[in-house]
């Protein structure tokens, strides 16, 4: 039988791990290193069910397909001369923008016997954003959003506007369902950025593989969306104040002795990937 979506955020317990106010020194590397140490350890069983929150300050993150732009540095020169921290991650997916206006949210899970398919990973965090945002009584569709940067089939949007996109990351057993929330600030500057990025970084060259044309006006977040002022702090009560009522235990928790080894590893692999990205224009 399977179990709905709910059941997946109804656990008996979450650890919950917040990194949303560790401030713009945090650097993004270590957030992916830390969800794939996170999905290990909710993978082998030493961790139950995970919750990670996550901000960081003026940083574009990248896609692997995307360090294949035919004039990639010029595009990354650009971002810096911005103010921005250019990195990119050990998964999929296209350019995105993270800054303090932004909160991430990682779901771990282990995957059960039968497994856990890709579209019930989506649905439930998809499902976890309806419920936090309920009380404002806007429709919330999942689709993909033409023009918007890292489009995909489970972009999150209110009337046809892009405030977040949802991602996955399989390992060892593990299951990271991770989603972007633009809270406050301007959805379409942020889309701008990405837009030029593209536009340095390709210029007219033809490519193999095909990059988003950003429309800025397809963006917006969420307190331009529902006309409230929203912000990552908001967010966050909201986030576990949903979470505590579907779930039994709640407790923070840090790594472990054996966890925080195998993040300096997983943290090791990400500054190898990037140095061989970017070399010495990182």
């Amino acid at each position: 039988m399977n179990m709905s979506f709910e059941t997946l955020l109804k656990q008996d317990e979450w650890k919950i791990v917040d990194q949303s106010s560790l401030g713009p020194h945090f650097d993004a590397r270590q957030s992916f290193a830390m969800d794939d140490t996170l999905c290990a350890a909710v993978g082998n069983g030493t961790s139950p069910a995970t919750a990670r929150t996550w901000v960081h300050h003026k940083t574009i993150v990248l896609g692997i397909q995307d360090t294949k732009l035919p004039y990639l540095q010029d595009g990354i020169s650009y971002l810096k001369e911005k103010g921005y921290r250019v990195i990119v991650r050990n998964s999929g997916g296209l350019a995105v923008v993270l800054d303090e206006g932004v909160l991430n949210i990682s779901l771990i899970f282990p995957e059960t016997e039968k497994g856990i398919d890709i579209n019930r990973g989506y649905d439930t965090m998809w499902d976890l954003i309806k419920r936090m945002l309920a009380g404002y009584g806007a429709e919330i569709e999942a689709r993909e959003i033409t023009g918007s940067y890292c489009p995909g089939s489970y972009d999150l949007s209110i009337g046809g506007k892009k405030f977040a996109g949802i991602s996955q990351r399989r390992l060892r057993g593990g299951i990271a369902v991770q989603i972007y929330l633009c809270a406050d600030g301007s959805g379409a500057e942020r889309a701008e950025l990405i837009r030029r990025f593209y536009e340095l970084a390709k210029k007219e060259e033809p490519t193999k593989l095909v990059y988003p044309e950003i429309v800025p006006k397809t963006m917006a977040s969420l307190s331009e969306l529902l006309d409230d002022e929203i912000n990552v702090q908001t967010l966050m009560l909201s986030f576990l104040q949903t979470l505590k009522e579907l779930s039994g235990r709640m407790y923070a928790a840090s790594l472990s002795v054996d966890e925080q080894v195998l993040f300096e590893k997983n943290l090791l692999r990400m500054y190898d990937r990037n140095e061989k990205v970017f070399g010495t224009f990182q």
